[in-house]
């Protein structure tokens, strides 16, 4: 076809499909970068293992090894490996009471199941307290004792002078002393002074002052020196202050040292302790009916039958689980608070006032049992 301005095609033939100067515009192919390579599937189970267990081993939270759970899948089944679980710290299963689930259920039974003594620990009292399942909660502390687990040891034994989980007459104030003794032989604070109490009073052990004085200057040492190896330099571990009986009022610390003109902050409580308290202080603040906790804060254990605890002979406001308990809260709050009265009664309206086992304390107070 011709136009004005000539051909208005070109003049060579039009390409066909077998022509050679058939041409095709064709897009100009991008490059794709290479794919990064991910260096964490080429590392050995083994070393993935051993920093998992240092991590669980150091966690503060149970966040801090929930959330390396859910970072992917091979962490997620590495970190529930058996010799992971069986590191993990006792902050590890800090969970609150009112997050209790079947979940966190199954996550400590799962590290107890791993020979961990902390969970073993903790499980069972919750179960035994908690959960009033005695013969499984015991068990659990039975099989953390055998490891030599200090607080379960201890926690042992503070049923057996109790009666926990039966009658007054299941008290076995010998198998008591015998557990005290071995928890207070690993260094246990609160075994430490409960067995001083015992020799001084002559409570299941035979009497003796001078040896019983020797171990609760050993607990206030011991006490000092965990206050010592826990400080940081944010603030001050100790205060220096006037003695408790030269003042009216008391301060922030927990006056253990009085003796040397010091006071030291009071101990953190165990997970499982505080985990008891706030289970029991959604629900009344007891275990049933007529049953009461012990009134040491940092402590949590119920009654699991009425008048299983020790009064303070003086009030009977207050009772404990066990003269350790009462010698940290006398000195703590309830010296400022004891008032001497004539008669006082239960919440049934029953007079509670027993005769004196010969528990003597300290500072002129008696505890009765109940």
């Amino acid at each position: 076809m011709r136009t004005r301005r000539g051909f208005s095609y070109p003049p060579h033939p039009l390409p066909t499909m077998s022509s050679d100067i058939y041409n095709v515009s064709r897009k100009r192919q991008k490059k794709s970068p290479d794919k990064t390579a991910n260096f964490f599937d080429s590392l050995p189970d083994d070393l993935v293992l051993s920093i998992l267990c240092k991590l669980s081993s150091t966690a503060t939270s149970p966040s801090d090894f929930i959330s390396l759970l859910i970072t992917c899948k091979r962490l997620n089944s590495l970190g529930l490996h058996s010799l992971v679980l069986s590191k993990a710290s006792h902050k590890t299963f800090s969970v609150k009471a009112k997050n209790w689930c079947d979940s966190a259920h199954r996550f400590l039974k799962l590290c107890a199941d791993a020979g961990n003594v902390e969970a073993c620990y903790t499980l069972g009292m919750i179960r035994f307290y908690c959960l009033q399942n005695r013969g499984s909660g015991a068990s659990l502390m039975a099989k953390a004792a055998m490891s030599s687990h200090a607080p379960a040891l201890y926690s042992l034994a503070v049923i057996q002078f109790n009666g926990s989980g039966g009658t007054k007459n299941d008290k076995d104030l010998r198998a008591g002393v015998a557990l005290c003794a071995r928890a207070a032989f690993l260094g246990h604070i609160d075994a430490l002074r409960e067995l001083g109490h015992c020799l001084q009073d002559g409570y299941g052990v035979r009497q003796n002052v001078t040896e019983g004085r020797r171990f609760l200057v050993q607990a206030n040492a011991r006490e000092l020196a965990a206050v010592l190896s826990a400080a940081n330099g944010k603030r001050p571990w100790m205060t220096w202050s006037v003695h408790p009986r030269l003042r009216s009022g008391t301060g922030s610390g927990c006056p253990l040292l009085s003796d040397y003109g010091c006071n030291v902050p009071a101990p953190e409580a165990h997970p499982a302790s505080r985990f008891m308290a706030e289970w029991f202080a959604g629900r009344g603040g007891s275990s049933g009916p007529g049953m009461r906790l012990c009134s040491h804060s940092g402590c949590g254990r119920p009654e699991t039958r009425k008048h299983e605890f020790r009064r303070c002979s003086v009030c009977g406001a207050v009772n404990y689980c066990s003269r350790a308990c009462q010698a940290l809260d006398w000195k703590f709050r309830h010296k400022a608070e004891c008032a001497p009265v004539e008669r006082w009664l239960d919440d049934d309206g029953e007079d509670a006032a027993v005769e004196d086992d010969g528990g003597r304390v300290g500072d002129g107070v008696m505890m009765v049992d109940s």
